[in-house]
């Protein structure tokens, strides 16, 4: 039975791209069935349709959060999804979403949480919270999305050095570089039935199958 993956994405999508070529590898046992992104113009969903994925522009302009999540949620329900892959998806989920796929919502995120996330913590702003910190490391999270944002457990983590003459650019490609590598293994990680949460204390541990 194939694991089904749906990745939403607002941007160019090169997180995408690292879970639909560890697909292609075979490092992931599923399929990216479903693309789904808030802008038009997001060149994720041209990296869907070239492997075979369906992929679906919603705009959320002139409706609430919650009327453009259940668009969202009609399209993810009608395919069979196994995981929600937030890569680079710039918004932030009611109850309502998270209720409905608790612990099947994934996000990548360009720190190390719990450090350096919340509203406001996207982009090359990261990077500049990081630096003007003093932070002499950093790193990549993925974890489960809950009504926290960014609040929810972690699953992995990669970690990077910062350098003396970083920038916030520099320092973002370094911390990409690792999320194309984290990201794919995590999902491989669900696609093997390894990762397990406990819905009570929020624990999450990742079986070893070796």
């Amino acid at each position: 039975m194939t694991f089904n993956i749906c990745v939403l994405a607002s941007g160019s999508g090169t997180d995408l791209q690292s879970i639909l070529d560890a697909c292609d590898s075979g490092q992931i046992k599923g399929n990216v069935a479903l693309v789904i992104s808030n802008n038009s113009d997001a060149y994720a969903l041209e990296r869907g349709r070239n492997h075979g994925a369906e992929a679906a522009y919603i705009d959320h302009r002139r409706i609430s959060r919650e009327e453009h999540e259940r668009l969202v949620a009609a399209e993810i329900d009608k395919r069979n999804i196994d995981l929600i892959v937030l890569a680079g998806y710039l918004r932030m989920f009611t109850p309502f979403f998270v209720d409905r796929y608790r612990w099947k919502i994934i996000n990548i995120h360009p720190a190390l949480l719990p450090d350096f996330g919340g509203p406001g913590y996207h982009g090359t702003m990261v990077h500049e919270a990081v630096l003007e910190a003093g932070r002499k490391e950093s790193g990549c999270s993925v974890h489960f999305v809950t009504e926290e944002v960014d609040g929810g457990p972690v699953i992995g983590q990669i970690r990077v050095p910062v350098m003396e003459d970083d920038t916030p650019e520099t320092l973002q490609k370094r911390v990409l570089e690792k999320e194309h590598e984290l990201l794919p293994l995590v999902v491989q990680w669900f696609s093997e039935g390894r990762v397990k949460a406990d819905e009570k204390t929020g624990n999450v541990m990742v079986e070893d199958h070796n």
